[in-house]
């Protein structure tokens, strides 16, 4: 049988198409990162109120450093700031902060209030908000692989249930649903083990207008879908 879909437990986003937004705007690209922060902050509130308990936003990619320098210099100081700012708000919410992603290479501020802010935020059970930064998906998997080398497991013991004990995600559920915005149409090394069986939705819409009626349409096109996890969902009647 089919399952049902309601509200996801998991929702993850590629936030895209800041930098369109701002140049259709006549915008520095800066301005369009502040406005998705705007937006991110916005869709962070309105899944905690839906019941969504798990949301993962790809805040920065490993392959994200090669951009201009003044732009992540940007992107990291916005960061903090949201982060700052926030703080009391994701405590009101009972929303714990967790990052995917190696924090080692983040700027030194950066690293700081991540670690502060989940560790204020550690005790929250309401919904997990995980921040995908300096994150790879590939790298993910080739991090999973070491841990289980390193503990020495064998052949037979290296099992589904040990591997993903060492992603990033480990005692969370995979992703329901992945959302992509700006028209692109693949996963950008986002959640490569995890998203076997999430539903995709991909929109034209640019991240910073992505509000809460785009989600919306985004919740009521995947309620619209029956999942089957790699099973039929139909009984095939003999004659």
């Amino acid at each position: 049988m089919a399952e049902a879909t309601g509200i996801p437990a998991h929702i993850a986003v590629i936030m895209d198409g800041n930098g369109r937004w701002a140049q259709k705007r006549g915008l520095s690209r800066s301005e369009g990162h502040r406005a998705g922060t705007r937006t991110a902050k916005a869709l962070v509130t309105r899944c905690r109120e839906l019941g969504v308990r798990h949301l993962t936003l790809y805040t920065f990619s490993r392959e994200n450093w090669s951009r201009p320098k003044d732009e992540v210099g940007l992107i990291f100081d916005l960061l903090v700031e949201y982060l700052r700012g926030e703080l009391q708000s994701l405590l009101d919410q009972d929303i714990r902060l967790t990052v995917l992603g190696e924090l080692a290479d983040l700027p030194f501020v950066a690293r700081q209030v991540l670690s502060m802010v989940m560790e204020k935020t550690a005790g929250c059970r309401s919904m997990t908000l995980n921040l995908a930064l300096n994150y790879s998906g590939r790298e993910e998997i080739l991090r999973a692989c070491r841990g289980l080398a390193e503990k020495g497991l064998r052949g037979a013991e290296i099992t589904e249930a040990a591997f993903v004990q060492e992603l990033y995600t480990a005692g969370q559920p995979d992703p329901d649903l992945i959302i992509r915005t700006s028209g692109e149409l693949r996963l950008s090394n986002y959640l490569l083990f995890q998203a076997a069986y999430a539903e995709f939705y991909f929109t034209e819409t640019l991240w910073p207008d992505f509000d809460a009626a785009e989600l919306e349409r985004a919740l009521a096109d995947y309620q619209s879908r029956q999942r089957r996890f790699g099973k039929t969902g139909e009984q095939v009647l003999p004659g």
